[in-house]
C-alpha cells in the first residue's frame, strides 16, 4: 500500500524526496489500514458473549455514538453521530458491545445507508429483540469539499425493525428520545 500512495503523490506532480513527504507514503498507508480496519475485525470476537438475560422490556438507547467512515465512491470520510435503539426480548447486550458494532461497520468503505442497516440488523441477530432502530446524522466530505460542496448538509438515516418499523408509538417514543 505504501507504493501505491508514493506513486499517487507522484501522480500529482509532487515530489515525494521532498522533507514533509519522505514519509508520507508510509504514514497514509498506515492510516489508511486504521481506517478500514473493520474489515479485520469479527462480531463474534467484539460481542464476545456479552448477551445477558434480563426481564427488562423496555427501551434501551445509546445515543449521540460518534462514528467516522470512508465513503466508497470517493474515499472520503463521513463523520458523524449514531442512535440505536432497541427492546429487549430476554437478553439485553453489553452496553460498549453497541458502539463496537458501529464502529466495526462505520470503519469499512461505506454508503450511509447500507451502514444504518448493517448496525440494525446485528443487533437484532445477537439480540433477538422485539425491535431495533437506528439513526445515523453525518456530514460527508465527498459532497462539502468537492461536487455541490454544501458545507453545511447533513445526511439523515433510519433503519426500523420489528415494533419499531410496525408500531408508530414505539417508533415516536424512540424518535422522541433521541433528538
Amino acid at each position: 500500500m505504501e507504493n501505491f500512495y508514493k506513486e499517487l503523490i507522484q501522480s500529482i506532480g509532487e515530489n515525494i524526496h521532498r522533507e514533509g513527504l519522505k514519509d508520507t507514503p508510509k504514514r497514509a498507508a498506515e492510516a489508511f489500514k486504521y481506517l478500514t480496519k473493520g474489515y479485520h475485525e469479527n462480531i463474534d470476537d467484539i460481542v464476545n458473549k456479552a448477551i445477558f438475560e434480563s426481564d427488562n422490556d423496555e427501551m434501551v438507547i445509546v445515543k449521540d455514538i460518534e462514528l467516522y467512515s470512508l465513503c466508497e465512491h470517493h474515499l472520503l470520510p463521513f463523520f458523524g453521530k449514531c442512535h440505536v435503539g432497541y427492546l429487549p426480548n430476554g437478553k439485553i447486550l453489553g452496553l460498549s458491545k453497541i458502539s463496537r458494532i458501529v464502529d466495526i461497520f462505520a470503519r469499512r468503505l461505506q454508503v450511509q445507508e447500507n451502514l444504518t442497516k448493517q448496525i440494525a440488523e446485528t443487533i437484532q441477530k445477537y439480540t433477538n429483540a422485539q425491535g431495533v432502530g437506528v439513526v445515523i446524522e453525518a456530514r460527508h466530505l465527498c459532497t462539502m469539499m468537492r461536487g455541490v460542496e454544501k458545507q453545511n448538509s447533513v445526511m439523515k438515516t433510519s433503519y426500523m425493525l420489528g415494533a419499531f418499523r410496525k408500531n408508530i408509538s414505539t417508533r415516536s417514543e424512540f424518535l422522541t428520545l433521541i433528538s
